[in-house]
């Protein structure tokens, strides 16, 4: 599962009745798990009208623990490359455009909209990366990794409580500063 995402207008327990509804539409098509992430690391970022959109605090998975998701930990922790409005470059773009694969050609523009020089002609990709993103002002950023829960999916209880995961059930990850204060 990829995004959640929903118009404010949208009731409280609106998130957790998509991803129930997406789940059943899964099941229907013989899915029986699925993995999904949530990022605890605050990120904002500029949108072209000059709005900010994001989240200043980052995220739990409230929404996965609502529907009893099991939590298994956090996904691998890594250095991302954030770029001037917010958003994250892919380390999968990256390699793409490094190794100069399908995609290639639109990463680099991507980045040289951003403000960073023209490659020349036949030059190392990763060289004028490395140069590119130090001219558009990207930063490393240290990730400690995604909060990773798995839900089974199933058209009965029955068929959600066969699946099985390959990782232990941990407790579910909490605010360290939602605690009351004494």
């Amino acid at each position: 599962m990829s995004r959640v995402c929903l118009s404010p207008s949208v009731a409280s327990n609106g998130e957790s009745f998509t991803v129930a509804g997406a789940l059943r539409l899964a099941a229907d098509h013989g899915v029986r798990g699925v993995v999904t992430y949530a990022d605890p690391v605050a990120r904002l970022r500029t949108l072209p009208d000059g709005r900010t959109a994001g989240s200043p605090r980052g995220h739990l998975g409230v929404i996965y623990q609502a529907l009893s998701a099991t939590y298994t930990g956090r996904s691998t922790a890594r250095t991302i490359v954030v770029l001037p409005d917010g958003q994250v470059l892919p380390a999968r773009s990256i390699a793409k455009f490094v190794a100069g694969d399908r995609g290639a050609d639109g990463f680099e523009r991507r980045i040289a909209a951003l403000g960073a020089s023209p490659r020349p002609a036949g030059s190392d990709r990763r060289a004028w990366l490395r140069t590119a993103l130090e001219q558009i002002g990207a930063r490393r950023q240290r990730h400690p990794g995604t909060h990773r829960y798995a839900l089974p999916v199933g058209r009965t209880r029955a068929e959600r409580s066969r699946a099985v995961f390959g990782m232990p059930a941990l407790p579910y990850p909490k605010w360290a500063d939602a605690r009351p204060r004494t």
